[in-house]
């Protein structure tokens, strides 16, 4: 028999928390028996909430914390003052390995910030990345980064790709995920220093990554990669860009959809078909990023997520503690490692000043 999974659980981050964060415990504990909660906030409130949802009161135990972070904390703030709020003990737990993964739905730099001071960065890797997936034409797509490093160099770059492939692995499903990196042209005499010295070493590389080379920004929706591998500041803007267009296309949709007797008659006639986009489309779905890079599986919930949604984080964070995910990635890490050392000692040998 598996042994239960115990997830620990900012309490109180998120807009709607801790009510969604409790209903979502409960839609989550009621698809999947084998997971444990410890979850961490206020005490009174949390027990009041709990009482009125039998399955998820059974799975959780309640750990008091007397702060909070807000969502509008400086990262280095909630590092100062919240040691003792409900964010910082979820990832302590982790830390300390009573649980085996910490989701919250609260502010995202501090929970950047407090998780990479507290779990630490894994052997091989010099910088954490938020990594998620969403939908394409061509099935699902991982993006990293999304946000956590505005600026990267050619070996940040190398290290997400190898994040990034194991990801896509696991969370998508796919034995042999591709994975290319964000430019500005697929030629491979376009883009910056950085693009262009990592794409260099992908390709040379014996590590298990099919690297397709460059990809552009309409590459994204097309799913013409599995994996796209971008730094932060990038990254952020093209996944910001994408979930704008999709509201304005819903936007008209509805404007031209009910502003004639005609329109009215074609939205009746087509409502299977939309309601089908609705539900490929629906962010509740891809809810849930992952801080790779860290020694721990922490998962970072939207802010302003339903109970849906924030059962899909916790559902996400349970499905990469269950395949071993941080192992994986240690093992792929080594033979980069290996694979750096190799080239440098060329150089050397060559006299080519590393």
């Amino acid at each position: 028999m598996v042994s239960p999974v115990t997830v620990s659980i900012d309490g109180m981050g998120g807009d709607d928390a801790p009510e969604m964060i409790i209903e979502g415990i409960e839609l989550a504990c009621k698809k999947n028996k084998n997971i444990n909660f410890l979850i961490f906030g206020d005490e009174t409130i949390l027990s009041d909430l709990l009482t009125r949802h039998p399955n998820a009161q059974e799975v959780c135990e309640i750990r008091h914390a007397p702060d909070m972070v807000s969502m509008d904390d400086k990262p280095t703030t909630a590092l100062r003052s919240g040691k003792r709020s409900s964010m910082r003990l979820a990832i302590d737990a982790v830390k300390s390995k009573e649980a085996s993964a910490v989701v919250s739905a609260g502010n995202t730099g501090a929970l950047m910030a407090m998780a990479t001071i507290a779990l630490k960065m894994m052997p091989g890797i010099s910088r954490p990345a938020i990594v998620t997936s969403f939908p394409t034409q061509n099935g699902d797509c991982v993006m990293l980064d999304l946000g956590a490093n505005i600026e990267c160099n050619a070996n940040n770059l190398v290290q997400f790709a190898v994040m990034g492939e194991v990801f896509a692995r696991y969370e998508l499903d796919i034995d042999h995920p591709s994975v290319a990196i964000l430019n500005v042209g697929v030629e491979g005499l376009k883009g910056n220093v950085a693009v262009k010295e990592a794409a260099a070493i992908l390709q040379k590389s014996t590590l298990p990554v099919k690297f397709a080379g460059f990809v552009e920004g309409d590459d994204i929706g097309k799913g013409t990669v599995d994996v796209i591998v971008t730094d932060g500041f990038t990254g952020n803007i093209a996944l910001k860009t994408a979930e704008g267009t999709s509201k304005l296309i819903t936007f008209f949709l509805k404007k031209f959809l009910s502003e004639s007797w005609m329109g009215k008659i074609g939205a009746l006639i087509a409502r299977p078909a939309l309601t089908r986009l609705r539900s490929h489309f629906d962010p509740r779905r891809y809810n849930g990023a992952m801080l790779v890079g860290l020694n721990g599986i922490c998962v970072k919930s939207h802010g302003g997520t339903d109970a849906i949604g924030f059962a899909h984080a916790i559902e996400a964070g349970v499905k990469l503690v269950e395949q071993n995910f941080n192992e994986v990635i240690k093992q792929d890490l080594i033979k980069l490692t290996d694979v750096r050392e190799n080239k440098n000692l060329e150089s050397n040998e060559n006299g080519i000043l590393n």
